[in-house]
């Protein structure tokens, strides 16, 4: 019995001492440190698209630092819908579909923080539709002594060749051609350029002077890039074809320098590039204080349809970054605001006014943050006739042209209702063939003038001359005055934490 007692004994403390207690379980994971990830995916953005990035498993014996060292892949893609600025590099005669034209890409396009498609680049594409006048504009297009009515037409870029040489495939929709396009600037930007010009001219002397105005230039250089590309090509050649579009009879040309916006009908892929932790840890903070962002206007917004909180969105078209050169705000960034004052263009030739705010900015990711962000600088069509006042409001204006053009139609119609009898004029007699014709070009253009001095008639001067006085006051006076229209895609400079004042709209 005593034997069979001790061998129970012997084999308990046996199996008690191959068994580990719960302690001596916990010791061998706290020796080795494993390194757990709070969560098992990260979202990163990634082109235009949000990406769950999933670290891989750490291995044994993994520390935190090398963890947090691991870099994290970025997709470079420019989606479906991104814009290419683009303007024309030689003149194409618009007659035939399948014109070839040449241009070249006057902005970077970036993917995340990557410019991948360099200002620059050259494109090539045709024209692919040439509409046909309409009977109805002929008709007035004749009447008016034109007799090369204008032809509406559509291009497309087809391909497209960066600096390095590649040559990439693409497609896209071409909105309409601006022959001129000017940078609008805030009149509170205008007047502390203008301050500070003067500021650095008045403290600078000898070396110190040229120095600084080697910077002013620099700096001036750099913010009104754009501008100065808009307005230096084709400046010659659209002097020339002012001077030819006032002929009666003539061929109509895409001139050099005409800016279009052409849509990628599909997604870019430019592969992917990497980033440490630590070059994205300011991602996502708030921008400093009266920085200008660059973005382009997602949806048209115009003062005819808007009303006051109707909502707006623009998105980065260049990425922030901060003072030591860490990544704020990637490309794809949006700002949303609203609209804060909208009056449409009304009778009496009373132009539109349009006002917004920004308030949020938008993530890639979906994070949102509050701004307070102001229009500051905007590039359009000359012909819109926009401006923009010291809080960033745009207006619509008329040029003081009309006063003198009206001027002489009413004068040219005084003249030929009281011909000078004094001197042998009659209301009888042909009158003056300098007024006869002038009366024919006020009321209907060079078919006027040769119909005026046809018809020897000073009866028909009268009716053709109080015929285009009559048209003059309308159009410039009486009729529905200008829309403030901010267009798709339209560029735009975006003042956060200016001083501009929400003003509220009159009532």
């Amino acid at each position: 019995m005593s034997r069979l007692l001790r061998g129970a004994l012997i084999l308990a403390g046996f199996l008690f001492a191959c068994v580990p207690t719960p302690a001596q379980q916990a010791m061998p994971a706290a020796r080795q440190k494993l390194s757990v990830p709070s969560s098992p995916c990260r979202e990163m953005p990634g082109g235009n698209t949000l990406r769950f990035v999933c670290p891989p498993a750490p291995m044994a014996f993994e520390t935190d630092d090398s963890a947090a060292a691991a870099p994290i892949r970025i997709d470079l893609r420019l989606p479906e819908g991104t814009p290419l600025r683009i303007t024309i590099d030689e003149k194409t005669r618009i007659k035939h579909v399948g014109e070839p034209v040449f241009g070249h890409v006057v902005e970077p396009v970036y993917a995340f923080d990557q410019p991948v498609i360099p200002a620059g680049s050259i494109v090539t594409g045709h024209v692919i539709e040439v509409d046909p006048v309409s009977k109805v504009f002929l008709v007035r297009s004749y009447a008016s002594g034109d007799f090369s009515p204008f032809h509406h037409y559509q291009v497309t870029f087809d391909r497209l060749t960066l600096p390095n040489g590649e040559i990439l495939e693409i497609g896209t929709t071409v909105g309409p051609g601006a022959s001129e396009v000017v940078h609008l600037v805030t009149k509170g930007t205008e007047k502390a350029e203008e301050k500070e010009r003067k500021s650095a001219a008045a403290r600078a002397a000898g070396a110190a002077k040229h120095e600084v105005q080697d910077r002013v230039h620099e700096a001036s250089v750099t913010a009104h890039q754009a501008a100065d590309q808009i307005r230096t090509p084709g400046r010659m050649e659209r002097v020339k074809q002012y001077i030819v579009s006032q002929s009666p009879y003539r061929k109509q040309y895409l001139t050099v320098g005409t800016r279009f916006n052409a849509v990628l009908n599909h997604q870019l892929d430019f592969g992917s590039d990497s980033r440490t932790r630590e070059e994205l840890t300011a991602l996502g903070s708030e921008p400093p204080v009266n920085t200008v962002l660059h973005a382009r206007l997602v949806l048209e917004v115009s003062s005819a349809t808007a009303t006051r909180g109707n909502p707006v969105v623009a998105q980065l078209t260049e990425p922030l970054y901060s003072a030591d050169h860490r990544l704020i705000l990637p490309s794809e960034t949006r700002l949303i605001g609203s609209v804060l004052e909208a009056k449409p263009a009304r009778y009496l030739h009373r132009n539109g006014e349009l006002r917004v705010i920004f308030e949020v900015i938008e993530l890639p990711g979906g994070a949102l943050q509050p701004v307070q962000g102001t229009l500051e600088g905007l590039e359009v069509d000359h012909s819109a006739h926009l401006k923009l006042d010291e809080e960033g409001g745009a207006h619509a204006y008329d040029s003081k042209t009309r006063y003198l053009s009206t001027g002489a139609a009413i004068a040219m119609a005084a003249v030929a209702a009281h011909p000078d009898v004094d001197k042998g004029g009659s209301i009888d007699n042909a009158g003056d063939p300098a007024v006869r014709a002038g009366s024919g070009a006020s009321g209907f253009g060079l078919a006027g003038t040769l119909i005026g001095l046809a018809a020897k008639s000073n009866v028909v001067s009268i009716v053709f001359s109080a015929y285009g006085a009559s048209a003059s006051i309308y159009a410039n006076f009486l009729s529905r005055g200008r829309d403030v229209v901010l267009p798709k895609n339209a560029p735009l400079e975006i003042g956060l934490g200016t001083s501009h004042p929400s003003r509220n709209p009159k009532h």
